[in-house]
């Protein structure tokens, strides 16, 4: 064996400078603390059923399901920059293909909210390269008018109603699966149980949409939907495809948002095109949601959907004087807190539960910028002198959408 053959193990020196010394962060250890005791909060969440009164259960499915529209906006007008004023047309579109599914071709209710959402998502499909021939107010306006038109349509089908709606008999709802079992485990008559299905398939969609947008914008299909909104011309020059990005987060809002209006739309077991299609209730009331709780952030439809549903809960009674209230409360947030409430704090506190920005970060097992200048680890390769004193130790490139 010749001495050049020989492997002379490394030294520790030597496998802490081999190790890179930049990593890119998104974790925090906040955010992993808040991520056990979000699991926890589900299970505690899905449970409460056992105990709560049938009200809170009504008024939970309200929050889970308006956090779930809060979310699809944010998502495509926050971090892709497609302000709809809309919505509203995939969650009446969701609802109505739920009751044609039940009344027309005898559906299960359940089997039939997934289809429902492929129908919105559809719709979209068909909509959106029109739709994407406009450009901001344009766009808003446009989607507006989309959803109208939609509306009026519905109205037309005398088989659901027309124009002035239909409901779902108890009969057609009484074979819904899970009702049965539901009623069994929990001894509830059947509209109190059909309650605590509709409100678990509520939580449910609340966390798998929250998740999924979650790990759409750590992806690099996040970053590219970030590119896109910030400069498409920067975006498409460097190889980010800008038109398909967008149009495939349109048909997926639109999917999520289908299924929400089936899953609403089935606990109230009545339907009009005015209800279905109301631009106050899916989308004004998203919007607000989104403003006060914060634009691009997870956290912020969470803590805007809590204050909505508190000011609804305690102001209604007063009859549209909440409805002022509401648009005096968004203006003022708007003046002076633009981040909204949850933007404000986590700016304050450096708060991040849900974080999708990137940080540039040196590695705890890099050597540090005394060793290097020392010429301590010098391994043959080019130094990271320059890299260390140009960024610091611990640089935020914030990169992130």
């Amino acid at each position: 064996m010749s001495v050049e053959s020989i492997r002379i193990p490394a030294s520790r020196e030597q496998r802490q400078v081999d190790a890179p010394v930049w990593q890119v962060r998104v974790g925090t250890r906040l955010s992993r603390v808040a991520a056990v005791a979000g699991i926890a909060l589900i299970v505690a969440l899905a449970a409460l059923p056992a105990i709560a009164s049938r009200n809170l259960i009504q008024d939970l499915i309200f929050v889970f399901t308006m956090l779930t529209l809060a979310q699809l906006w944010n998502v495509l007008a926050g971090w892709g920059g497609l302000v709809s004023v809309g919505q509203q047309a995939f969650v009446g579109l969701g609802a109505y293909a739920l009751f044609a599914g039940i009344v027309m071709a005898g559906l299960d209710p359940v089997a039939a909210i997934p289809l429902a959402g492929l129908f919105a998502a559809l719709v979209a499909a068909v909509l959106g390269p029109l739709l994407f021939r406009l450009e901001g107010p344009y766009f808003a306006i446009g989607s507006w008018v989309a959803a109208e038109a939609l509306r009026l349509i519905c109205a037309q089908f005398k088989s659901l109603g027309g124009g002035t709606g239909m409901s779902i008999s108890p009969g057609e709802l009484s074979q819904m699966v899970g009702l049965k079992t539901v009623q069994a485990l929990l001894g509830l008559r059947p509209a109190a149980a059909r309650d605590v299905l509709v409100y678990w398939l509520a939580l449910l969609l609340a966390v798998l949409v929250t998740l999924g947008i979650y790990a759409f914008m750590r992806s690099h299909h996040g970053l590219a939907l970030a590119a896109s909104r910030d400069n498409a011309a920067a975006a498409r020059s460097v190889g980010v495809r800008t038109a398909r990005t967008r149009y495939v987060l349109w048909i997926a809002v639109a999917f999520a948002a289908g299924m929400v209006g089936a899953v609403v739309y089935l606990q109230k077991a009545r339907i009009s095109p005015d209800a279905a299609f109301s631009v106050t209730d899916w989308t004004a009331y998203v919007i607000f949601i989104v403003v006060i709780g914060g634009v691009r952030t997870i956290e912020g439809p969470m803590v805007g959907v809590l204050l909505l549903w508190g000011l609804v809960t305690y102001l209604a009674q007063y009859g549209s004087l909440y409805l002022v209230v509401l648009g005096t409360l968004a203006i003022l947030i708007m003046l002076f807190m633009p981040t909204g409430v949850w933007g404000a704090a986590a700016r304050r506190w450096q708060l991040q539960l849900f974080p999708t920005r990137r940080r540039l970060g040196r590695s705890e097992s890099s050597p540090t910028l005394t060793d290097l200048v020392s010429g301590k680890g010098q391994t043959g390769r080019p130094s990271n002198l320059a890299s260390t004193a140009a960024f610091g130790p611990n640089a935020d490139m914030s990169t992130g959408p």
